[in-house]
């Protein structure tokens, strides 16, 4: 599809759900006319209409902050976006990295779950350690104790799928993701770290399989 199926209100406005393609956030709800589009999909980073400043604004052109975009895909009725974005900081004005930060209800039977969110736990227990906590137990002890339980959890997982064991195994990977992930914290390195080493590794393959279909 393209520019002129949308849908713009009124106003000329459409409303566009700012979505992190890593985590999956949410981050914003801002406002595209024709033109912020158009000089977002030119320029390939975020661009908005200001409803209060009657003006175009690039997000990050005063923060740094800005927003790579992904992709941008329409709804069924062609009134809404969505926009998938690589950012280079947080995404409020406040500093938090989603605008989505006031909880109003959270469900005592469902729980939210995000390897976001276990890397925050993960990374709270080596900045305050906490008593009884494992996590904060390997970090005490330090990256050898640490490369010793990734070293042992693939092991564990190399067992499990070589007797063909899939809850076994899927149970092991977790085991082995967590103390990966524990590591990862040790090291410094972050999932968008990760994300970007797969996505370049994704173009790669990409290149290198339009090449053998061109020979």
């Amino acid at each position: 599809m393209n520019i002129d199926e949308l849908k713009f209100d009124e106003k000329g406005l459409i409303p566009a759900i700012i979505v992190d393609a890593v985590s999956k956030m949410v981050l914003t709800l801002a406002y595209m006319n024709r033109e912020s589009l158009e000089k977002s999909i030119d320029t390939g980073l975020t661009c908005f209409w200001s409803r209060s400043r009657k003006e175009l604004w690039q997000k990050g052109e005063t923060s740094g902050n800005y927003q790579h975009i992904v992709s941008i895909t329409a709804d069924c009725d062609k009134d809404a976006l969505v926009v998938l974005v690589e950012k280079d900081g947080p995404a409020c004005h406040e500093g938090s990295e989603s605008c989505f930060h006031n909880p109003l209800w959270t469900s005592n039977e469902l729980s939210e779950f995000s390897l976001d969110s276990l890397m925050g736990l993960i990374k709270g227990r080596k900045t305050e350690k906490k008593d009884g906590s494992y996590t904060s137990y390997l970090f005490e002890k330090g990256i050898d104790k640490i490369l010793k339980k990734v070293g042992e959890e693939s092991t564990e997982v190399i067992i499990a799928a070589k007797a063909e064991d899939k809850k076994e195994t899927i149970y092991e990977i977790a085991d082995l993701t967590y103390h990966v992930m524990v590591l990862m914290i040790e090291m410094g390195i972050s999932l968008e770290d990760i994300h970007r080493e797969l996505a370049s590794r994704h173009v790669i393959d990409h290149k290198i399989k339009q090449e053998k279909m061109t020979q």
